[in-house]
Order: structure tokens, then sequence, then C-alpha cells
């Protein structure tokens, strides 16, 4: 699932933070004020050239070196890596801005009339010397790749004024190449995009018109066919690019599964690249395929929807297989109307890419009352043991934990342990006995929240947290929420999210953002009006129609507004895949660029985006509430080099060289987040060498 975010969840409790923070800044910390706050400002709608001549000295080895494609939103295999090395340690320093391309498609929401706000998540693409980007209201812009100038444009036409909901977005698009047809073939290569409004749209690479013979004039209409959606169009969406592998294009969708019990169905569908024609439908909530452990629901008993993929998927051709990672069931919060284990919900489920058959299933979490979906892409890499090569997947999970599987068989890599965990207390909910718990990798956040961890700006702000929590229910992770509330940690958001990991499989790494702040979720019950009372100012409450109990979820937070939980609030982590060890960890991020004061880099800040890793040594980020991007050193973590952005990027990096002998760029989208409270925007930056 993909649950609707509110507003007031995120900047509204950090507004007392802000004020503490200005006077902290005046008082003990004055010292912080003699530090700039780097800002860029550019005039709407301009592009700024790429330079003229780079410095000779970071060219001398890249004359006889081809060009370097990013032909996926995630990288080759999900694992956001690039073999591209001209950007090092130990030149990275010279990375300066090559052009700035403006998209026009920027809104801060409702209050400017225009329907929901865009979150600009999109990751381009490099194809044939074209780099291909989506905006967040389903505008395709194809651009020259060195210079940033447009080459033509697409635009889809949604109704966001319709549109009842928070944001609106697109995280990118997806390509295929018919290589039956002669080059100069009219959409022989083809872009495929997935608008926001549950439309798949297939067009042509060289001008950016549709292919009149895939679907109807180009478009296919993703509700079609899928049960529920035409009863709650409102809740059916897709956020996230298709995937292509062979001549399939695969779809999930993005489904508010905490609005109803009997959401949409999650039903993940693929279609051919030429014609559009149906190929198979795979559903991942059959009650049928509910039993794990003993654990069985009956098909009468058993209501429910959703549990559907709305993250990146990850192809892997050799294999033809496809990798998923599913979601919740609806609602979020209150499992009582679908008993068992809703196997293949909250999983990583492997599927026969040309036929849709269910190969293996790996759920991550049972029986999910706390939105803990399986939200980042599965990332592909090979592991040695004794000597062998084992395909292996490896999946980030909202819990904070890692789980390293075998590709083909889906066993785990790493011993996985069933724990025992808290008992729900609430009238007609039976939570899951146990939880998946790997001995490796060790988990990435913090697990749980006690009185005696409670943090605070003060003193008495700690004690007011500590006296908070021991007034909740806080029995470690997978406390069941409750009727007094429960402290959820980590909270909704992770853990990790959709930004998934980097892999470096010559160092053995896999490198991840992670959010550090614990939630409360609070059932109400409804009564037989099914309508949940007031929502307290500060909370998200959501009326999970047709079961006993409407939700409500807030971070946990001081009267001063700074989370409960200890910082840093975000971290990037690297772990060891040889031995399952942490190899380094810092905090991500800086409150700063929202308080308009400085904050101590040490609190992190939680981020939204994913990571990319290069042959240079480096990792790039943004994802952060603060408006830079960051280059790490892959070995240490430690931060080698950072650029101003106009706006901050909840999105993910990626890097390509256009042309034979050409220069290595950096790009990244940077266009805030309304419901994180950023600067808004609507930038695609590039950075090279000068």
């Amino acid at each position: 699932m993909r649950a609707p975010v509110r507003t007031r969840q995120i900047h509204r409790p950090l507004r007392l933070l802000a004020l503490f923070l200005l006077i902290a800044a005046l008082t003990a910390f004055t010292g912080w004020l003699r530090l700039p706050v780097p800002n860029v400002t550019v005039p709407a709608r301009a592009i700024i050239g790429h330079p003229d001549s780079p410095r000779t000295r970071h060219r001398t080895h890249t004359a006889l070196v081809g060009a370097a494609e990013w032909r996926t939103e995630g990288g080759a295999g999900g694992d956001h890596y690039s073999p591209l090395d001209e950007i090092s340690r130990a030149n990275v320093d010279s990375l300066r801005v090559a052009w700035i391309y403006r998209t026009g498609d920027v809104s801060d929401g409702p209050t400017e009339g225009s329907g929901p706000s865009t979150a600009f998540e999109s990751t381009p693409l490099l194809v044939n010397g074209t780099l291909y980007l989506a905006t967040p209201s389903a505008r395709v812009v194809a651009l020259d790749p060195e210079r940033g100038t447009e080459r033509w444009s697409y635009d889809a036409h949604i109704d966001r004024v319709t549109l009842s909901h928070d944001e609106v977005t697109v995280r990118g698009l997806a390509v295929w190449i018919d290589s039956t047809l002669a080059l100069a073939t009219r959409c022989r290569t083809r872009i495929f995009l997935a608008s926001f409004d549950a439309r798949l749209i297939a067009l042509d690479g060289d001008t950016g018109t549709p292919c009149a013979d895939f679907g109807a004039a180009g478009v296919i209409d993703l509700r079609a066919g899928v049960p529920r959606a035409d009863a709650y169009p409102h809740d059916y969406h897709v956020s996230s690019p298709p995937t292509v592998i062979g001549d399939v294009v695969i779809v999930g969708s993005s489904i508010f599964d905490n609005m109803r019990v009997d959401e949409p169905s999650g039903l993940v569908r693929a279609f051919d690249a030429r014609d559009g024609r149906l190929r198979w439908s795979w559903e991942p909530l059959v009650p049928d395929r509910n039993a794990s452990a003993g654990r069985l629901a009956s098909n009468d008993a058993f209501r429910s929807g959703a549990a559907n993929a709305w993250g990146l998927f990850t192809a892997d051709p050799a294999h033809d297989l496809v990798f998923i990672p599913t979601g919740s069931a609806s609602p979020d919060h209150f499992g009582g109307l679908r008993p068992g284990d809703d196997r293949d919900a909250n999983s990583i489920v492997a599927l026969r890419a040309s036929t849709g058959r269910e190969i293996w299933a790996f759920q991550i979490v049972h029986h999910d009352l706390w939105d803990y979906d399986a939200a980042a892409q599965p990332a592909l890499l090979t592991i040695v043991r004794d000597g062998a090569a084992i395909p292996a997947v490896v999946q980030a999970s909202k819990t904070g934990m890692l789980f390293v599987l075998d590709r083909l068989t889906g066993e785990a890599l790493f011993p996985v342990e069933e724990r025992r965990v808290p008992a729900s207390d609430v009238p007609g909910e039976t939570a899951s006995p146990t939880q998946p718990f790997p001995t490796l990798p060790v988990p990435e956040v913090p697990q749980g929240l006690r009185p005696d961890d409670a943090w605070g700006l003060t003193p008495v702000d700690r004690q007011w947290c500590s006296r908070r929590i021991r007034a909740l229910r806080s029995d470690g992770i997978f406390t069941p929420p409750s009727l007094r509330g429960s402290v959820v940690n980590p909270g909704f958001l992770g853990g990790m999210n959709w930004g998934g990991v980097a892999i470096d499989s010559a160092r053995e790494l896999a490198v991840m953002n992670t959010i550090r702040v614990a939630t409360v979720v609070t059932l109400v019950p409804t009564g037989d009006a099914g309508a949940p009372r007031r929502p307290a100012q500060d909370a998200d409450e959501a009326p999970q129609a047709g079961s006993p109990y409407a939700s409500r979820r807030e971070v946990l937070r001081s009267p001063l507004g700074a989370p409960c939980s200890p910082p840093p609030w975000g971290t990037l982590v690297a772990v060891d895949l040889h031995t399952g060890r942490i190899r380094w960890q810092v905090p991500l991020g800086t409150m700063s660029d929202y308080a308009h004061v400085p904050a101590p880099a040490t609190w992190g800040a939680p981020s939204l985006g994913g990571p990319l890793v290069t042959a240079g040594g480096l990792v790039f980020i943004a994802a952060a509430m603060d408006h830079h991007l960051r280059a790490f050193d892959v070995e240490s973590g430690r931060e080698l080099w950072s650029a101003a952005l106009p706006a901050s990027a909840q999105a993910s990096p990626m890097t390509y060289r256009a042309q034979p002998g050409g220069r290595q760029y950096v790009v990244i989208a940077a266009g805030g987040h309304h419901l994180m409270r950023t600067r808004m925007g609507d930038y695609l930056v590039a950075f090279v060498l000068r």
C-alpha cells in the first residue's frame, strides 16, 4: 500500500522544534550563526547550459571509454550501482553544476486551488543518447543529456484538480527496444509511462507521440479489470514506473489502503509491449493461500483488499524472474476481518516473468498491523559461499531489517528466526504470535522505545516524553495498535522506505538510508455510524470503513516539537554482506533548511529517496529534508562533498556518460516535498567535473 501521509504529521510537530532551535542558536549555540546556509535561486523555466570545456586533468582516462546508459529507474538489477569512475574520491570536490532544467510542473497543494501538491520523486533514464524524465503530473520530457535542452515533451493531461489526495507523483519511466524492427522504425524505442491516474501509455522514444498500435491509441486504462477499482477510483493509482522484461510490461498499483476494509485488489499485471494485450495477472491476496505455520483463514471469514505492490519491481532476465515487493492488506491497523498471515502481503515474491506463475514468496511481516509494507525495491547481486556463486536478492524493510535470500529458491542466506511478539489486546483482533527476524544482518535502526530511551531537548522535555511512553503501550517492535495508543518504532515510514539499497558488489556492501522516528498508533471505535471522531491537530486519522475502528497515527513528540526518540533521526548505513555486520553508519541530512537556523549535523533528518553507488568509491544521496546532494566515501562513510540544491530532493540520483569519450554526469530531481514542508521546486540538476 501507500497510505496517504497527512501534511500535519510531519511539519506541524516540528514547528516548535524550529522555534527552539532559533532560541538555542541565539543563546548556547551562537557560534553556529556564522555558518552559512547555502541556497540556489534559479529563475522560472531557466536552462543553464553545460560548460564549454572541462579541465584536461579530469578527462585523461575517458578518451577510449564508451557510453554508459541508465536504462532502469533503480539501475540494472535494482542495485543503484554504476561502473563509472571518472568522478572519484580524489576529485569529487571539483563537481559543479553543469545545467539545470525546469519542468514547470510544481504545486504546493490545494492552497493554490490546483489540486494535490507535486512530489518530484522521479529518476531519469539515459537511453540511446537521450535523457528521459517523468514529472509528477505525468509529463514526459526528452532532453539532451549534455546540455539539458528539451528535444520533445508529452503531456498525459491528468485532471489534478479532481484528485482528492495530498500529493501526486510519478517516480520514473520504463523503456523497451524492439530489436526486431529496423533502426528508423517508429516506436522501435518505446517509453512507458504509468500515470498517477492509472493509465499505461506507450510513447515513441524519438518523437514523444503515442504508439498507436499499443492498447487504445497508445493508452491502457489500468483500473479496468481490477476488482473494486471502479467502485473506489479515488483509492487506486500508480506511482512507480512499470518494469519491462522480455517483451512484457509489468505494472502494480498504489492503493490508499487505510480508507476501508474492501479496498481494490492489488492485482499485478503484465501487458504485451507491442500491442498492450493482457499477458497475465497475479493476485497477491487469495484466502486459500493464506495458510502459514498452521494459521488459517476461511473464505467466508476473510474480507480485505490491497496487498498491492506500489514500489519498484526488479527484473532478472537471465532467470525469467521478476521480484515484486508487496504491501499490507487493508485496512492497515486492524486485521480482524482478514484472519491469518495474509501470506503474500508484506512479502517479496518471485514470479515467472513470461507467465506470471508464482515461483516463491518470502513474507517479511505476518498479518501486518503497522503499515510495514515491503516498500523498497529488491536488489540483485551474487554472493560467494564456500566457493560457489549464489544468485541472491536483498530486501530492505520498514522494520529496519535486511533480508538476504537465494534468488532462485527464496531460502534465507542468513538464518531467519520466528520470534514471539506481543499479542493484541483489541477485541476482534488476533495478531500473529511470531514474526521473522534475521539473525544477520543486524537491524539498521532501533526497534521499540521504552521510557528510559526517551530523548528531549531539555531535561523537562525528556521527562515529558518518558511519561508519555509509559502511558502508552510500548512492548518493543511489533507492539500491536491499541485503544490507549501504542508506540510503533520504527514508524510507518520506516526503517527503510521506497528508496531501496545500493549494492557495491566488489566491496560486498549494501548502502541504504534510514528513518529513525517513533510514531503512535491508536485505534478509535467508530460505532454503528462508522465515522471516526474529529482527529487531533497533529494526527492523521483514517476511517478504516467497514471495520469497528478508525486509526489515528502521529509522530511521538514532545511539547517542544522534537521527536521523543533519540537522534539521529536519519542515517546512511553500510552493511557488510559477507559478515552481516554494519560496516559504518553516519547521520544523514540536517534540519537546518527546514528550521531556517543551523542545527546539529549529528541529529540527521528523515529522508525519502535512495542512494547511488559508483565504481569511483562514492555514495551519492540527497533524500533528506535539507536542500543538499552529498557524496560519501563508500569505504568509511566520510562526507567528501556536498552541493546546495534549489529545493530538497526526495528522489534517487543517477549517473551516465552520454557518448564515447564524454564526461560522467550525476543528475537528481529536486522538487521539494509538500508533506515534509521543504522548499518546493521543479528542477532537474546535473553535475559534472570542472
